[in-house]
Order: structure tokens, then sequence, then C-alpha cells
């Protein structure tokens, strides 16, 4: 079983300077191959495999405008090429975006696949050496991977991946079942009755932010005093995620230790963004980080979690005699069935729906939902991490061809600034 430990790093000086110099080798790398394997694919019609980009590596180092990479450890540079044929092999399979070039103004990690310790109170990492870190948990297993990333407000941390030999607990769904509803007014509502209130982060912190944008705006561009300005703004956006991710970690945890099926909608968050009246309050929810908590949280304990249908009408039916209104508009949040005459809470009513719905597919054991939709769409995910096999000649043959071309060299420049 795996387990990740996000830890807050304090480079020095030196070592501040060290991972600037790796963030861009890194995103070098990944520029350079990405451009090539475009252009690769626009002379020849195929791609280049990953084994083949990896070899440019060595020949990129014996240049003398590329030396520069012997700085930073090889197998970062290595890593940054198999992230880059594992996101075309995302792209092909229909789970990712067409890879994008990278920026240094965007987000900067590194990647050590090996080679890193724990000692005491510090992560000793190839070639840098020892990074003081703020180590507050630690896993069994040993260290597979270990990333680090530097946020907008110049703060580093690292991502320890463990793996151990234990076994994920096998999944139950004897137990207390319930189910969840998502809103606005109320960010959750159980069938129980429970309701806990959104706490609408972004609202309580949108007048400090406003302020220190506006400051921002009147900065100059390029001075130093708009950097300073800039990092403002970051930290304002950061502390609004720290409140957030503190809510929906608290809440999931405890809807977790006190349920043994949890069963909620499938939401189509994506689309009701669109409604530019109820955007700004949507996004501030993050009921996809929630859902996405109590997924990982609900397996790690043995639990059941599941999703149903989106278009399953849990709002419009009635839990007594499942009778289905025609329209049922968002302002009216008690109602009355006309045909068992039943007084229903519109949104404790849907969470009922929601849970007896999750217990009739469990207990039917098919994913058909009363919609006739599916509640997870499969699409077969495949589990291959390399790229097709592809002719050793027409690869060669692409490498020369883009290789010679004189405004690959000039791109490269301008990648590397």
């Amino acid at each position: 079983m795996r387990n990740v430990a996000k830890v807050r790093l304090y480079p020095t000086d030196e070592q501040k300077q060290a991972l600037a110099k790796a963030f861009g080798s890194v995103r070098w790398v990944w520029n350079y191959c990405l451009a090539l394997n475009n252009q690769a694919y626009k002379e020849t019609g195929k791609g280049i495999s990953g084994m083949q980009l990896k070899k440019q590596l060595p020949i990129l180092k014996k240049q003398e405008e590329t030396a520069w990479l012997k700085e930073t450890y090889s197998q970062c540079l290595q890593q940054s090429v198999l992230n880059l044929s594992r996101a075309f092999v995302n792209f092909f399979e229909g789970r990712a975006k067409f890879p994008r070039f990278k920026s240094r103004h965007g987000k900067q990690s590194i990647q050590y696949p090996q080679n890193v310790k724990i000692v005491d109170s510090y992560l000793s990492f190839p070639v840098m050496g020892k990074v003081k870190a703020n180590i507050h948990r630690t896993f069994d297993g040993n260290i597979k991977t270990v990333t680090i990333t530097k946020t907008k407000t110049e703060k580093y941390y690292a991502s320890i991946l463990f793996e151990n030999k234990e076994t994920e607990p096998p999944i139950s769904d004897n137990g207390k079942a319930v189910g969840l509803d998502l809103g606005l007014t109320h960010f959750l509502i159980t069938s129980d009755g429970s309701k806990y209130d959104n706490p609408r982060h972004f609202k309580k912190h949108e007048r400090n932010l406003k302020r220190k944008q506006q400051k921002l705006s009147r900065k100059k561009k390029g001075s130093n005093s708009r950097n300073k300005a800039r990092r403002l703004v970051a930290r304002a956006h950061e502390k609004i995620l720290f409140a957030r991710q503190d809510f929906l970690h608290k809440l999931s945890r405890k809807i977790v230790n006190e349920n043994q099926v949890i069963i909620a909608e499938n939401l189509n968050v994506k689309g009701m963004v669109r409604n530019h009246n109820l955007a700004k309050a949507i996004s501030d929810c993050g009921w996809a980080m929630f859902l996405n908590f109590v997924d990982y949280k609900a397996k790690r304990d043995g639990k059941t979690f599941l999703e149903i249908d989106r278009f399953f009408p849990s709002s419009k039916t009635c839990n007594v005699c499942l009778n289905v209104v025609e329209s049922l508009p968002l302002d009216i949040r008690h109602w009355e069935c006309n045909h068992c005459h039943a007084k229903h809470d519109r949104d404790i009513n849907a969470a009922i729906n929601i849970r007896d719905e999750g217990l009739r597919v469990i207990a039917s054991g098919t994913e058909a939902t009363a919609s006739g939709g599916s509640v997870r769409p499969s699409k077969g995910r495949k589990s291959s991490v390399r790229q097709l096999p592809i002719n050793e000649q027409s690869t060669d043959a692409s490498i020369t061809i883009v290789q010679e071309a004189g405004s690959l060299r000039s791109q490269a420049k301008r990648l590397r600034k």
C-alpha cells in the first residue's frame, strides 16, 4: 500500500539557487522533448518513444550550449522525459489534454525517483545534500519518489511517497449508510437530517484580496515593488486555499468515521459553473475536492463510497411514495407531495433519495440507475506505462530531421530563458 506525506522544506540560499537551476533544467528538457516530438510528428507522421528521447540527454550534456544540464541530477532529467511520455499516453487514452509547454512563471517542480533519505529533521537529496524539513509524520515502508514543488509565495514543499507490503483493507458495505446532498446555503446535507453551513471562504477574504489586487495593478511591470505585491496577492489566495482544505478534510473525516456506506451524487461541476450567477459560489465550495477526500479516505478504511447518476431526480422525487413532480424551482425549499401529501425539506428529501438509490444499486449489483444512465462511465483504462513500440528506423530519421533544423536551436535558446 502507498501513502504520501507532504512536508515543508527550508532550504538555504545556496540550496534555493540550486533548486532554481534544477527547476529550469527540468523545465527546459520537457519543452525541448515536447518540441522535438511535435516537429517529428509534422515531418514523419509519427512520434518519438520515451526511450529515444532519453538517449538525447547524454548528447545534450556533451554540447557546449547545453552543458549546464550536468549541474542537475541526471535521474531528475530522465524522470521529466518519462513524465512527458506518460502525458502523451494519458492524452491518447482520453484521460488528459495534449501536453503543453511549461513556463518559468507557472508551477515549478522536480521529481527524484530514488536515492532520497530521511536523516533526523533533514531530507538528503543527491547532489544538493541535506535540506532542513518539518517532518511532522512518516509512514512505515520505503521511499519511492520525492517531488519538490515551489509555490507562488516562494515556499518549498516535498511530497514523499512511501510504499510498504501491506494491502488495502477489503471494501465492505455492512453498516450504516448515509446519503450526501451538496448545496450552497448549506454545504452538506445528510440523509440523517444534519446540515453543515457553507463557510464561504472566498467571500470572507474577498475584500482583502480585492484591495491587494488593486495595489498590484498600480505597480510598474518588472519592478521589485510589483513582485512584492504579487507575493501578497498569492499569499491571500494561499490563505483561502488552506482554510478551504482544512474544512473539507475535517468534514470528510467526520463523515467517513461515522458511516460505513457513503453515497453521493455525481455532479457536473464544470457545466454548473457556466451559470454566471452562481459560478463564484459554486467554485468557492470545492465540491469535487470534498468528494475526492471522502473517496480516498473511505477506501483506506475499507468502506464503500458510491456516486449515483447526476440525472437521477433526487430533489423532485418524494421519498415516501416515489412520486416525481414535474418542476421544482430552486427558490422552493419546502414542498408537499400532491400524491401522499407528505411535507418535505428539499435538501433532506434529496439526501434520502440519494441514499435509497445508492442502496438499490448496491443490492442489485449493477451500475444502472433509475434514469438509465451509468453511475461512473468506464472507458477501460489501460495499464500500460510506456508508449507503443515505434519503428527504430523511422524514429532515428525523425530525430535526425529535427536536429538538423536550424529553427530548433533558436527555439531551444528561447525556451531556456
